[in-house]
């Protein structure tokens, strides 16, 4: 059974939900624009074998949106200062934004983090250079319904019409092409509790300033697994990306996902299930 709470921290409230002290915890990260309830899929196989903690980042569900201080850097300080308030050896699994901020605790505390599972993380994709890639026009178009009250039903209709535009080649895409409409109610449900500050530093480019991801990875000192989803259906860890973390990081095991985007626990559940249960017994 989970239970949803909160915790105080200088300059804003983290909501979160945990679970019964049953084993180590594990602390689950979600990715930008998303909120705690994007890991339900893998809750239920993992909760059996670790007891769970899912926050939702500063500005996204029910944590709450400070003035400023939406970096890749802010959110990391977050989750660092929450694993140090628990006192306790934890394990992190993030995904995407989440990805970035579970390598930088372990970095940061390392004595405090057992293990790291690391879900398609952006690197280099989410940089000054995010205007040439599709995912621009995507967070632009996020950014018009964060914070939208209007119903679910609405949203996710208007969403199924946005247009993403791929700089490469110059063809459109309609968002309602390439998600079923579960997806984008899910995503919809998201966007009404987003603060539209989060995308702002997303689509000018500036989301990484202060966090240097080789100095990151060279830190890591745990054991961290890789789940590399597949850059020609949606992921954002190009090969060449994926082959420069590991010569970071002698501590990483890469798995790839062919023929899987992004949201690679949504999309190959049980995959992602049996992967992270195997790595985590080793750890």
């Amino acid at each position: 059974m989970l239970t949803e709470t909160w915790v105080a921290q200088p300059d804003l409230k983290l909501n979160y939900v945990i679970g019964p002290e049953t084993a180590a915890p594990l602390i689950l990260l979600h990715g930008v624009t998303r909120r705690w309830q994007s890991f339900l899929p893998l809750m239920g196989p993992l909760g059996v074998h670790r007891q769970l903690i899912v926050p939702d980042m500063r500005g996204h569900g029910l944590s709450s949106r400070p003035e400023s201080g939406y970096l890749v850097r802010d959110y990391a300080a977050d989750i660092t200062a929450f694993v140090k308030d628990r006192d306790q050896p934890v394990a992190l699994y993030g995904h995407s934004l989440g990805a970035l901020v579970a390598a930088a605790v372990a970095a940061e505390i390392p004595e405090q983090v057992t293990a790291v599972i690391l879900e398609d993380p952006p690197f280099n994709t989410m940089n000054e250079n995010i205007a040439a890639t599709t995912f621009h026009s995507f967070f632009k178009a996020m950014r018009t319904f964060a914070g939208d009250q209007r119903s679910i039903h609405e949203i996710a209709r208007d969403l199924a019409e946005v247009r993403l535009y791929n700089p490469d080649n110059g063809a459109e895409y309609r968002l309602g092409d390439l998600r079923d409409g579960v997806s984008l109610r899910f995503t919809a449900g998201c966007l009404q509790q987003l603060d539209p500050a989060v995308l702002l530093p997303i689509v000018e480019g500036r989301w990484l300033e202060g966090h240097d991801t080789e100095s990151v990875f060279r830190q890591l000192s745990c054991p961290a697994l890789l789940i590399q989803a597949d850059a020609t259906a949606g992921g954002m860890l190009p090969d060449d990306d994926a082959a420069q973390l590991e010569t970071w990081s002698d501590s990483l095991t890469r798995i790839k996902v062919p023929g899987t985007g992004h949201l690679v626990h949504w999309a190959a559940t049980q995959q992602v299930v049996n992967q992270v249960l195997g790595f985590l017994a080793t750890t």
